[in-house]
């Protein structure tokens, strides 16, 4: 089975004079596979990191940057050109990805990818392979969060999602229009109907409700609202 680095490589191995910002080195392993396609193609890598991981590689197409991410006046000052592709891979954690995603996405070229690590919390549920409850919560918010920011920015990139392992959102960028802030999304999972339909209905029937049936059971009670 390919990795999931195997399907980035993938999807940006065509660009000549590729230039990447990677966000998050830790062991290295994305980094080595980005150098192999700069070296290939032409092109320069960026990397940022807290910590120094400035020995995981030598390379002339390679810049490290030991400093957060979100130290904007600082990392701004390597980034020379539009970039082709932006990976954050760092603090998973959903208001920081939001707030480095928002940032460095304006530095995107038209057409640019952006991939966010890390959105799938499945492999981390209850008696799954990598059982983690803090995982999946983390990861499950990133994915809400992410859903958020598309929801009010659907004209201006294109999203979607690979599932495989710990999940990858991938961002495609339409145009030069600055995002919109996100808003959280208007739910009626937890409205009083929907409570209804589930609790009363099918315990009543001891199955799924049609539709006919939900409504027939519903209605009167709001109807003498």
């Amino acid at each position: 089975m390919k990795s999931k680095l195997d399907y980035i490589i993938k999807k940006i191995n065509h660009i000549e004079r590729i230039q990447i910002l990677e966000l998050g080195v830790r062991q290295g392993l994305s980094t080595k596979k980005f150098i192999e396609l700069c070296e290939t193609n032409d092109g320069f890598l960026t990397s940022v990191d807290i910590k120094d991981y400035s020995d995981v590689v030598k390379s002339d197409r390679w810049k490290f940057i030991h400093s957060s991410d979100d130290n904007f006046e600082e990392v701004d000052k390597y980034i020379k050109n539009k970039l082709d592709f932006l990976f954050i891979d760092s603090l998973h954690e959903p208001n920081h990805v939001e707030k480095v995603f928002y940032h460095y996405y304006n530095f995107l070229k038209k057409g640019g990818i952006c991939i966010i690590d890390d959105i799938s919390w499945l492999p981390y549920s209850k008696n799954q392979e990598r059982d983690n409850e803090f995982s999946e919560h983390i990861n499950r918010s990133t994915f809400k969060k992410i859903i958020e920011i598309f929801n009010q920015n659907q004209k201006n990139f294109d999203l979607e999602f690979y599932f495989r392992e710990s999940g990858y959102a991938i961002i495609t960028k339409n145009g030069e229009s600055f995002l919109n802030k996100s808003k959280k999304i208007k739910s009626r999972e937890f409205g009083i109907k929907n409570l209804l339909r589930k609790n009363c209905c099918c315990s009543r029937f001891g199955r799924t409700c049609t539709y006919e049936i939900w409504t027939s059971l519903v209605r009167p009670i709001f109807r003498h609202q």
